[in-house]
């Protein structure tokens, strides 16, 4: 449908269908709508000494609702990107030699890029994020449901199919966590904000295991902190389907929990890690040596038995870690 038909509904089916435009009409200074009126009804109502307030003129307020609209409804499609696999096509590695490499990722997937400093990882990682088409040093080429991107994929903030959670979160913006939240989820036009932005404090106070609440400035926030609140946002939130994390085991966050609640929104996350609780928490690591990915291991039955051992240490070593925080003694026993 063109969006200049809406001019003609009634305004009282267009606010039930479409309670954002309501923003719309406030901005505007709108007095009171007769539920009958038509929206251009509504719109040529404005008078004189409003139109030049605006800046406008009856003709430009038109077209500014047919674009705020438009924009409202890219931003609610947004929230179903559609994405079922990415795939990483292979290049070459840092001496040129190729890629026999073909890695695809279907939602809930989560994959470990493992291998020595400064072997590639990040770079495998930044391939993916700007869904390069072999114009990145490494030659790969990304396909989203076995095809090419598109240029908006590609090139669109808007649109973003990426989320990135790097090493270092640092904030700029004046604002308590409460209003930062706040800002996101009415950006992405969410029907309840305040309970959105309830679960994901929530959320993020428990990936962090260090209080803070919504009154918290995001500039106060320590990097555990930082990083916990950037998690929960995504996992809760974020529209991306793709998530890639940079050794979160730096993060001073719950890197399992974190983990369990991404494959729970059904992301595909592709993690670089040295953490073998991690590298072993998916169901297949990527091995980079060189620049270039080497290989691709499946998890093993006796890997998944080594994992819940894993686990069991690092829930002890997590209480030890607690307890030494709270300033109490450690004991031999649990």
């Amino acid at each position: 449908m063109n969006t200049r038909d809406l001019l003609q509904w009634p305004c009282i089916q267009l606010l039930s269908e479409r309670p954002y435009v309501r923003d719309f009409f406030s901005a505007c200074g709108l007095p009171a709508i007769t539920p009958r009126q038509t929206v251009a009804e509504v719109l040529d109502a404005l008078e004189a000494d409003r139109l030049a307030a605006l800046g406008m003129d009856r003709a430009t307020v038109i077209d500014r609702f047919v674009a705020f609209v438009d924009t409202m409804q890219h931003l609610k499609a947004d929230r179903d990107t559609g994405i079922h696999s990415v795939t990483v096509l292979g290049g070459h590695d840092k001496d040129g030699r190729p890629e026999d490499v073909r890695v695809s990722l279907a939602a809930g997937d989560v994959i470990a890029v493992v291998g020595p400093t400064g072997a590639g990882k990040s770079l495998l990682l930044a391939d993916i994020e700007c869904l390069a088409q072999g114009d990145t040093p490494s030659g790969r080429r990304i396909l989203i449901n076995e095809r090419p991107p598109d240029e908006v994929q590609r090139l669109s903030g808007e649109h973003r199919l990426v989320a990135q959670l790097s090493q270092n979160m640092n904030f700029v913006m004046d604002l308590s966590v409460h209003e930062f939240l706040t800002l996101h989820a009415e950006s992405r036009l969410v029907e309840s904000v305040e309970t959105v932005v309830a679960e994901i404090l929530a959320t993020a106070v428990g990936l962090a295991g260090e209080p803070f609440d919504g009154h918290t400035p995001v500039t106060a926030l320590s990097g555990g902190q930082s990083r916990a609140l950037m998690i929960a946002d995504v996992a809760c939130l974020s529209a991306s389907p793709i998530v890639l994390i940079d050794e979160i085991e730096n993060a001073g966050v719950d890197r399992r929990q974190a983990l369990n609640l991404l494959v729970k929104q059904e992301k595909i996350v592709l993690m670089a890690t040295h953490d073998p609780l991690l590298a072993l928490s998916g169901s297949r690591r990527v091995i980079v040596q060189n620049g270039g990915i080497a290989g691709v291991l499946e998890t093993s039955d006796e890997e998944r038995v080594l994992l819940r051992q894993l686990d069991a240490m690092d829930a002890r070593l997590t209480t030890l870690r607690n307890r030494i925080r709270q300033g109490k003694r450690l004991s031999v026993g649990p």
